[in-house]
């Protein structure tokens, strides 16, 4: 059962903010990502306090501090969105699902994968560092 809304609200829009577009069907999911070819974010946003401790605001200072950024930026909400999240994960392929989890997709293709495990634990600093890295490297 999905989450109330008024908890989810704050969530969403500490990405959408940064203007990451947020996806909450499986039609918007294909429409944003079927035929991109340009480096593209994919967000598998969370409730878990690993997404609002480490991932989200690591996601907010790569975005600060990356020279190169990603030419599309796309989330979904997982425990909410469960259409939407099931088709994200879908061209998350060779990795189980995960969540929270960042992906950065190119021609396709996943490029970098930053799932749950790489993303408990650790700052958001380092968090964004690694994300900073990957920009630079594939966009």
């Amino acid at each position: 059962m999905p989450y109330d809304e008024r908890f989810i609200t704050p969530m969403r829009q500490e990405l959408t903010r940064l203007g990451v577009e947020e996806l909450r069907t499986a039609g918007e999911v294909d429409q944003a990502l079927a035929e991109e070819k340009e480096p593209t974010l994919l967000v598998v946003n969370s409730m878990c306090g690993c997404a609002a401790r480490n991932a989200r605001p690591g996601i907010a200072m790569a975005l600060q501090q990356a020279g190169k950024k990603p030419a599309k930026m796309t989330t979904v909400f997982a425990g909410q969105d469960l259409e939407a999240t099931a088709r994200a994960r879908q061209y998350i392929t060779g990795y189980p699902p995960s969540s929270p989890s960042i992906a950065l997709l190119k021609d396709g293709d996943v490029a970098y994968m930053m799932e749950r495990h790489q993303i408990e634990g650790r700052t958001a600093d380092a968090i964004a560092q690694d994300l900073v890295h990957a920009f630079e490297q594939y966009c």
